[in-house]
């Protein structure tokens, strides 16, 4: 009887052993761009120690593509991943559109790490009904890169450069005609369209104030028309379209003498645009708008993650989201592999951010870039961002590449808008 007994106590353990190893595993699908793909499998270790009954598939398309079939796949109900990454450029239309849940509500609760996220993009997240859409998982502050040897070359101290006057100033002696055809072959930056935006990223209100009166008229948009058409108009930006092969020859080369970005784009530079310019370029802050003004502290980019309301496995799709967003070590590592700045606060602690980067001429641009972080404002969304920055990005080529006068060109920008706001009510 006692054998007996412990036969059957026996049988029981290794059937109840069984079922635990054959208890199949949760499976989600984290839809991004690159190189988050690569960011995000090199966390998968550390989460499956935590989550090993969940199975993670990454699926990666082009920046625009991704976009795109997430738009598509939200409208038709169906085909969305459970996780999906959205860039910062796309959270207010999927804002409008719909499609994804609040992750203020249970079984989230993302409201207890509020504290934690780094403000300003922790706005960008929100729904003007106060719904959290997206979960902040990188940042971009904005900086510029410069190149050390040219401006050494000018005599030109980047201290120096406390305004945007200034800015013009070093431009018009980097910017130079050197084969005498009438026309300058260096230049302070790549594209004029990059002192606009650095203006219009750096407000606390973007096109929308709080009870969505459009904006695009206000004195901020028309300095920032303003002083592109003169950067433009007076030889200083070479009308070099970013993501193109001209565009990495003129930082191989040092054509280009400043470019402002993101964070991000010092690990571009570093790893496949540039990599024989180490030690020739460092990472400074915008200049200030007008003189006695605080310098222009705006962001650059940067990454959500969502959960579509079609999602069959909404919770283990938070798992990943919160261990992505919350945790020191993944967030360090997204850092390390694909340049991802983090926006979660705590991983700033590690010493990896007060290293100095060769990069850089030794510079601790990490801390450069955690300062800026601090200062960009909160700035106020609205459902209706994507519109108005789809009409502004064509009135500002407009001034840019055809004449059009800048008051007309913002003036036609506000008509347009209002008149697509009203639509889509």
């Amino acid at each position: 009887m006692r054998k007996r007994g412990l036969f059957l106590l026996i049988m029981l353990f290794v059937v109840a052993s069984l079922g635990l190893e054959a208890a199949p595993k949760t499976k989600i699908v984290v839809g991004c761009f690159p190189a988050l793909d690569e960011a995000y499998a090199a966390v998968l270790p550390e989460f499956y120690k935590k989550y090993p009954q969940i199975e993670v598939e990454i699926k990666a398309l082009g920046f625009d593509d991704h976009h795109s079939q997430l738009v598509t796949a939200l409208a038709a109900g169906e085909g969305a991943p459970d996780v999906a990454a959205v860039e910062i450029g796309y959270v207010a239309q999927f804002v409008a559109e719909g499609g994804l849940v609040d992750l203020l509500k249970p079984p989230f609760n993302a409201g207890r790490y509020r504290d934690g996220v780094t403000p300003y993009t922790w706005a960008q997240g929100m729904s003007n009904d106060g719904r959290l859409i997206a979960m902040p998982a990188d940042i971009a502050p904005g900086c510029a890169f410069y190149r050390r040897d040219v401006f050494a070359a000018h005599g030109i101290n980047v201290d120096d450069i406390k305004t945007i006057e200034d800015l013009y100033e070093v431009g018009k002696k980097v910017s130079k005609d050197l084969d005498g055809d009438g026309k300058n072959d260096t230049w302070l930056i790549s594209d004029a369209s990059s002192i606009a935006w650095m203006i219009i990223r750096s407000a606390p209100e973007l096109y929308f104030d709080e009870k969505g009166n459009c904006l695009v008229d206000s004195e901020r948009f028309r300095l920032a028309f303003e002083w592109a058409k003169k950067f433009q108009d007076d030889g200083l930006a070479g009308g070099i379209a970013a993501w193109t092969n001209e565009w990495y020859v003129a930082f191989q080369t040092g054509t280009v003498a400043y470019e402002p970005s993101g964070a991000w784009l010092g690990g571009h530079l570093k790893n496949w645009m540039a990599p024989d310019t180490a030690g020739k370029w460092g990472v400074t802050e915008w200049p200030a708008l007008r003189p006695g003004e605080d310098r222009m502290a705006g962001y650059w980019g940067g990454t959500f993650l969502a959960i579509p309301e079609q999602s069959k496995h909404k919770e283990e799709a938070w798992a990943f989201i919160e261990f992505i967003t919350t945790n020191v070590n993944a967030q360090k590592t997204c850092f390390e592999v694909a340049d991802c700045f983090p926006a979660w606060m705590a991983a700033w602690e590690d010493k990896l951010f007060e290293e100095k980067m060769d990069f850089f001429a030794g510079q601790q641009a990490r801390l450069l870039w955690i300062d800026i972080a601090k200062r960009v404002p909160e700035v106020i969304t609205n459902r209706f961002d994507s519109v108005a920055n789809s009409v502004i990005t064509s009135e500002l080529g407009a001034v840019l590449q055809e004449g059009k006068p800048v008051e007309r060109a913002l003036r036609d920008a506000k008509t347009q808008i209002e008149r697509r706001v009203r639509r889509g009510r």
